[in-house]
């Protein structure tokens, strides 16, 4: 029941007690004797009467205490919206349909650079700055028949003169019949935003030409590679043939000088074949040809095509192999590239001692291969950085060895093309372990450019 209602049963409960006490007092008027029955009577009703005004007093006691606790209830809540909107952290407005400022809270003073009392009764659009207002104007006649717009980004002015980006939120609201209808805004700073969003553009151009440079780059040293090996080739065919021809017509310096050329030459076809696999790889053009052999025979061929490598250097290469099934199903001409790029750095980066090469299967579906030497070691530091491109674990010891750092970085794609993975074990005087880990059947390289693309 309403507080109308009660305060109508309220007045209806005292004018009855009024109308009561009016006819007892015409009672007693118009009677001629004092009739002890009649005042009995009276006496009676004038106290029920009284006890109903008592009633009602009470329920009016009530009512006001309800009343009270109501006011102070609403007025409680209106204090908490309200400091939830002097607080907030973003800026908010409430203006009329022409955008004169009615209310504002503390952020959006401090967003527009003004005190409360100066922003009440303020145009909103002189934070707008001069060369904006005509398109911010036209927006602002279209906002009531909107009823919403959300992130509405414009540049903003404060009264110090200083631009910054907002986003407004606006809210058409009818007020109450006659008044029109008033606009409730959200302002909110997103010049931080704005500013990350133009750094991520111009890192996304960035990574874009960075892209178009690469491309271009493998695309060079694609075509400069092929270009390189076909004359290499005809040097080493020559060089070769006169070695066979005049082999006891020249003398011993020149026939030295010309297995120099042959063997300088060789060593130069083997960069120029490193840069044409690496362009091929970073451009995912290079695919596997699967097909079954055995695995003991490739390990056993590989090694005995670098065994004079070894010899000169005085080393000794050891086989050990422990395979119950020796077929494997991979791509024999890569798995062969593989082997040679680390037989050939564990025989480059060795002075003495030996390498072994080790083949095992781990489980029925895998099979593993260990190159072990006895050299230089690796710093663990450079562990990490050893299968990129165009790195060696430092400078003297690319002027000393040479090489273009890209071996490992070859191996290591190749092996990810053969869904493998390669790990590396070493210390620094005590030699390494290079050990690569296999699928006995490698059953398709559709996804070739995904893996060496990593």
């Amino acid at each position: 029941m309403s507080f109308h209602q009660k305060g109508e049963q309220f007045s209806q409960k005292v004018q009855t007690a009024r109308q009561r006490a009016a006819a007892l007092e015409q009672r007693i008027v118009d009677s001629p004797k004092q009739d002890p029955e009649l005042l009995a009577v009276s006496l009676e009703e004038l106290k029920t009467a009284l006890e109903e005004l008592h009633v009602a007093e009470e329920e009016l006691r009530q009512q006001n205490e309800s009343l009270l606790a109501a006011r102070s209830a609403l007025e409680s809540e209106r204090q908490r919206y309200q400091d939830l909107f002097d607080l907030a952290p973003d800026g908010y407005l409430v203006t009329d349909g022409a955008g004169m400022i009615r209310e504002a809270n503390q952020a959006a003073a401090q967003l527009l650079g003004v005190a409360h009392t100066y922003l009440v009764g303020k145009p909103l659009i002189i934070f707008v700055p001069e060369d904006t207002r005509r398109a911010f104007r036209s927006q602002l006649t279209h906002l009531p028949k909107l009823g919403l717009l959300q992130e509405w980004e414009v540049r903003l002015k404060s009264r110090q003169g200083n631009l910054f980006d907002a986003a407004l939120t606006v809210a058409s609201v009818r007020d109450k019949p006659g008044q029109g209808s008033s606009l409730r805004w959200m302002l909110r700073d997103i010049t931080a935003r704005k500013q990350a969003e133009e750094k991520i553009r111009c890192y996304h151009l960035q990574n874009l030409h960075l892209q178009e440079e690469v491309r271009l780059k493998s695309q060079f040293l694609a075509l400069m590679s092929h270009e390189l090996r076909t004359p290499m080739n005809a040097i080493l065919g020559f060089s070769q043939l006169l070695m066979r021809q005049a082999q006891h017509q020249l003398g011993h310096n020149q026939l030295h000088m010309l297995e120099r050329i042959f063997n300088s030459g060789k060593h130069l076809l083997k960069l120029i074949e490193d840069i044409l696999d690496f362009s091929k790889l970073e451009a995912g053009r290079l695919e596997l040809n699967l097909e079954e052999f055995n695995l003991v025979e490739l390990v056993t061929q590989t090694v005995e095509e670098l065994q004079s490598l070894a010899h000169q250097k005085q080393l000794e290469v050891h086989i050990h192999v422990c395979l119950d099934n020796p077929y494997v199903v991979n791509d024999s001409n890569r798995l062969r590239q593989v082997l040679v790029n680390l037989l050939s750095n564990a025989i480059k980066f060795t002075d003495s001692g030996s390498i072994t090469v080790d083949a095992c299967e781990p489980t029925p579906d895998q099979i593993a291969i260990a190159v072990k030497d006895t050299g230089i070691g690796i710093e663990q530091s450079e562990i990490k950085q050893i299968f990129q491109e165009f790195r060696q674990v430092s400078q003297s010891l690319t002027r000393t060895y040479g090489g273009t750092g890209l071996g490992l970085a070859i191996t290591d794609r190749l092996v990810g093309m053969m869904h493998g993975k390669i790990q590396v074990e070493s210390q620094p005087g005590e030699g390494s372990t290079f050990r690569l880990e296999l699928p006995r059947k490698v059953t398709s390289s559709s996804n070739t450019s995904a893996i060496v693309s990593k």
